[in-house]
């Protein structure tokens, strides 16, 4: 059974591995050819696509994963009825915002981004047509068909960036395939600029209509009444909590563009911070390729074995191993960050950030933590709790910005992001044992949240760099590897045997 588990985290762990690899691959490119401010408005732009994907999925993923593992309804009747209703409203709200893409560029401040406005409006319907294809991958246990359409992707949009933003405008200089140069004159504009990573991502996003393509020649459009409002019922509530989620997630690098006063940092403006701050978040990727490839594998889990017996046991399991892995990777993260932060990012004007990276990667640590024990709310059809605890955090992370942004600049927006996450995962555990209690070891968590705090200070702060003090902190990382695994041994092996 925690095979299965695990196998499958391994498996979408290591897709999201090299997707997100490849994926900050072109954080090297973006900071290289872009300037600061562009690369802070190519951030800004995604910040929108993050909540426009909240509200075109309206909860159908989550609800999709309910009601397919609900006795008495069918599957294949349940897809359907999804799919229907997003194919739907996709089309509609797209169709909108294309038809006043010039009106929305204006009110952005972009009046020349029209092209990037239609592109992002049809790159997130495509993302919302194919989420719930992708659950029922996920459903049906097919990770490794589920990891092949991933990969193909993000390989064809690291392939498109590099060719749309280094090969054309090589050729066009004359400095490489002199012989093409006719050719791409013919379709390259290099006004659009940063333009091109949203196309690159439109075009890549649209192979997934053609893998989901047996989906399609499945599909039936129903309309079942009552099946359809148990649905929305159930959904809709995670809306307001993944909009609420949405500004704990983003609306950093939105306030600080917005409430950043004017000359805080003499090297830059709002667009300035924004791309300092968001290119040291990025540092965190270790901790968030984790948390997403455990919450591909463990959400169809729980769900699943949501009635056996024994399930609070396994939530309890899971949750205690969990925090430990995080817990080293912490360690590990912030021991080797002097030789991974100019890897990632090139330019060393970005690296003057880095000082949020603890405070990120802690952040992040809640909010995996935070994905694990939102399963209460979700098994027990209460969605509006979700909703409840995800807008305390957008109004923490909206009253802390707010006052911080000002004082502290982008300093500030991780502050506030730690704050809103720590009070999430809090608030979430406290209604968790209220209405569907677990018997987490909580005190071996926070013991190792704890421990992990320490060590990843003394590593980030303390050992100055050089080789010398690289073999010195990554001894301290082994150090607490290898103590937490003799502690951990005995029940180790009662697991296994167990399982």
């Amino acid at each position: 059974m925690f095979k299965k588990l695990l196998s499958e985290t391994v498996i979408y762990g290591g897709t999201t591995i090299l997707t997100r690899l490849v994926s900050y691959a072109l954080v090297p490119l973006h900071t290289g050819v872009f300037k600061v401010d562009d690369y802070g408005i190519v951030s800004l732009f995604f910040t929108y696509i993050v909540f426009f994907n909240v509200v075109y999925t309206y909860g159908m993923e989550t609800a999709f994963f309910r009601f397919s593992n609900l006795k008495g309804e069918n599957k294949e009747k349940v897809f359907n009825q999804i799919m229907t209703s997003l194919l739907f409203t996709s089309v509609l709200f797209s169709g909108i915002g294309i038809y006043f893409s010039q009106n929305i560029a204006e009110a952005l401040g972009y009046s020349n981004a029209q092209h990037y406005v239609v592109w992002i409006f049809m790159l997130i319907a495509i993302d919302a047509i194919v989420s719930v294809p992708f659950a029922k991958l996920r459903l049906e246990k097919k990770a490794t068909l589920f990891a092949s359409y991933k990969i193909v992707n993000v390989l064809i949009m690291f392939g498109l960036n590099y060719f749309f933003l280094l090969t054309c405008p090589s050729i066009l200089k004359g400095e490489s395939f002199s012989s093409l140069k006719p050719f791409v004159e013919s379709f390259y504009d290099p006004n659009l600029g940063y333009g091109y990573v949203f196309l690159a991502n439109l075009i890549a996003n649209s192979t997934y209509l053609l893998m989901f393509v047996k989906d399609w020649l499945r599909l039936k459009f129903v309309y079942d009444k009552e099946l359809y409002s148990k649905i929305l019922n159930y959904g809709l509530p995670l809306v307001i909590s993944g909009l609420a989620f949405a500004v704990n997630e983003v609306a950093d690098r939105q306030l600080l563009f917005s409430w950043l006063p004017d000359g805080f940092y003499a090297e830059g403006d709002g667009e300035y911070a924004v791309g300092v701050y968001s290119a040291c978040y990025k540092l965190s990727i270790f901790i968030t390729m984790s948390v997403m490839a455990f919450k591909y594998a463990a959400e169809p889990f729980f769900f699943a074995r949501a009635g056996e017996k024994n399930s609070k046991n396994q939530l309890s399991i899971i949750m205690r191993y969990f925090v430990i892995v995080l817990a080293m990777m912490y360690v590990g993260i912030l021991a080797n960050v002097d030789w991974i932060a100019p890897i990632l990012i090139r330019k060393p004007e970005y690296l003057v950030g880095l000082n949020v990276v603890p405070i990120l990667l802690m952040a992040n640590i809640f909010l995996g933590i935070y994905y694990n024990l939102a399963i209460w709310y979700k098994l027990t059809d209460k969605t509006r709790y979700g909703a409840v605890i995800s807008t305390i955090g957008a109004l923490i992370t909206i009253s802390i910005n707010f006052i911080l942004i000002p004082k502290y600049g982008y300093f500030g927006s991780a502050i506030a992001t730690f704050s809103a996450y720590g009070s999430m995962m809090v608030i979430s555990y406290l209604l968790g044992q209220k209405h569907y209690p677990v018997p987490y070891t909580t005190k071996n968590s926070l013991i190792h949240l704890f421990v992990a705090v320490v060590l990843g200070y003394v590593c980030f702060f303390e050992i100055s760099a050089g080789t010398l003090g690289l073999i010195l902190k990554n001894g301290i990382v082994a150090v607490y590897i290898l103590g937490t695994l003799f502690i951990e041994k005995k029940k180790l092996q009662n697991l296994q045997i167990s399982n």
